[in-house]
C-alpha cells in the first residue's frame, strides 16, 4: 500500500515538475512584437531612415513617396538608384492617408532638397466607397504643404495610366484617374508646384497603359521605367532651379 502511495506521489510530482517546465519555457520565448497599431508601416523604413546620416551640404536629397510603383522600381532597375541621393520609400497597396502619416519620418525628417509624391490610385481601387477624388487631393495638399513648410520642394506627380485593375475590373479606372490627374495639375499650377507627367508618355488609346511597357496594365515593366527616369530626371532638374 505504501509504495502504491510513494509511486502515485512520484506520478503526480512528475507531472508538476514537467507543467512548470513547459511554462517556464514559454514564458522565456522571445515575444513576438505586435504591429497591428502600424496601420501606416513606418516599421518598414524605420531602422533604414536612422542608418541614414544626414545629407552633406551640397547633396542634392530626393525622396520617392508612393506605393507600389515606386516601391517596384528599386527592384526592376536598382542602378537608377545607385550611387544618386535619391531614396524610394513606396510601400505597395498603400493609399494616401498612410502616404501622409508616414510624411514626417520617411521625408521630413530625413531632410531632402526635393520630394516626390505619387498618389491616389490606391484609393481609387479599392473601391470601398468612402474615397473620391477631393478626400485624395486633400491628403496630397496635406503633404504639399508639410513640405513646403519645411522648406522642401515638392514635385506632384500625374497619375500612370490605368485602363483597369485586375483584381478589381468593376473601377472605372480610365476616367477616375484623368479626373484626378486634371486636380492636381490645377493644384499645382495654383501653388506654383513642379508637375512629373507620368500619364502622357506611358498612355495608349484607351487612356491605358501602353501594352508593351507594363506588366498588368498597373505597374510598368522595365521599358516603362527606363521612360519614367527620363521624364523624373527632368522634374527633378527642374524643381531644383526653383531653388536659385
Amino acid at each position: 500500500m505504501k509504495s502504491k502511495i510513494l509511486i502515485l506521489f512520484l506520478l503526480v510530482f512528475a507531472s508538476s515538475s514537467f507543467a512548470q517546465l513547459k511554462t517556464d519555457s514559454l514564458s522565456n520565448k522571445p515575444k513576438k512584437e505586435n504591429f497591428t497599431d502600424d496601420w501606416a508601416a513606418l516599421s518598414k523604413y524605420q531602422k533604414e531612415n536612422e542608418l541614414l546620416p544626414p545629407p552633406t551640404r551640397k547633396e542634392k536629397r530626393v525622396v520617392f513617396l508612393g506605393s507600389s510603383i515606386f516601391e517596384f522600381w528599386k527592384q526592376k532597375d536598382p542602378e537608377y538608384f545607385k550611387d544618386k541621393p535619391y531614396l524610394d520609400r513606396g510601400i505597395s497597396g498603400q493609399i494616401s492617408p498612410q502616404l501622409l502619416i508616414r510624411f514626417r519620418q520617411d521625408v521630413i525628417n530625413l531632410k531632402p532638397k526635393v520630394v516626390i509624391i505619387l498618389a491616389g490610385s490606391n484609393d481609387i481601387a479599392g473601391n470601398t466607397g468612402h474615397v473620391t477624388n477631393d478626400k485624395i487631393m486633400e491628403n496630397i495638399k496635406s503633404m504639399a504643404e508639410l513640405a513646403r513648410l519645411h522648406h522642401i520642394k515638392v514635385i506632384l506627380c500625374k497619375y500612370l495610366p490605368v485602363y483597369e485593375y485586375p483584381w478589381n475590373k468593376r473601377i472605372k479606372a480610365a476616367d477616375s484617374i484623368v479626373k484626378l490627374n486634371e486636380k492636381i495639375m490645377a493644384y499645382a499650377k495654383e501653388k506654383k508646384y513642379t508637375v512629373l507627367d507620368y500619364w502622357t508618355p506611358l498612355v495608349d488609346e484607351r487612356k491605358g497603359q501602353r501594352a508593351e511597357l507594363t506588366v498588368d496594365g498597373v505597374h510598368p515593366n522595365l521599358a516603362g521605367y527606363k521612360i519614367m527616369e527620363g521624364v523624373t530626371e527632368a522634374a527633378i532638374k527642374k524643381a531644383l532651379k526653383k531653388w536659385h
